[in-house]
């Protein structure tokens, strides 16, 4: 009897840092999925338009927290249709073979007030790799109708090349119709998961 009561404490000891966090999922109404990247002289814009994320919060224990987040390719929207047919295109993200790009996080680590340094695999174009993004976050609350919220935003730089997205054409004059870095801008606004007990 004694063993089965040290096996009980020891997976509800196990259990509590779960139990702890609390469950969010990306507002995608308020949320913003950007980028831009050199377009021979200007930078030129763009965002994806479908996308879900869910991030676990531990207040207690923040390196405890954890995000993923899935973009699907064939959203992306440059504000011109035949461009955008493009980037679907085999030339850039193949998005009939490669529908998604993910991010599912490994660690979390505090880096100042308000800001965390989240590391995880970043997988696009079928070509995973370990990003670290610079993650601040923006606050918490309430909106009008009771729903909790909370707010983050990223901006990093990617190179396309480092997923295989190596498509170019040469310029007359020299020099590369399109550049190989992407700066990434993320604003996330995510709604609290209602528990059972909340939602009575």
């Amino acid at each position: 009897m004694k063993t089965r009561f040290a096996v009980l404490a020891a997976a509800l000891a196990m259990a509590s840092p779960t139990l702890a966090a609390d469950t969010y999922r990306l507002d995608k109404s308020h949320t913003t999925v950007g980028f831009q990247v050199r377009h021979i002289f200007t930078m030129l814009g763009g965002k994806f338009q479908d996308f879900s994320g869910t991030i676990q919060v531990d207040r207690a224990k923040p390196e405890s927290s954890s995000v993923e987040f899935t973009i699907q390719t064939a959203s992306i929207d440059t504000n011109e249709p035949k461009r955008d047919e493009h980037l679907k295109s085999p030339d850039f993200f193949d998005a009939a073979n490669q529908p998604t790009i993910t991010f599912k996080s490994t660690s979390v680590k505090p880096a100042g007030k308000d800001a965390y340094e989240v590391t995880g695999d970043l997988t696009m174009r079928g070509v995973t790799k370990q990003v670290t993004l610079p993650v601040t976050f923006l606050g918490e609350g309430k909106d009008p109708w009771g729903n909790e919220k909370m707010g983050f935003e990223l901006a990093t730089t990617l190179n396309r090349k480092d997923y295989g997205i190596n498509w170019n054409k040469t310029l007359d004059q020299g020099g590369l119709l399109v550049g190989d870095e992407v700066k990434v801008q993320i604003s996330v606004e995510a709604n609290k998961v209602k528990q059972a007990a909340d939602a009575k």
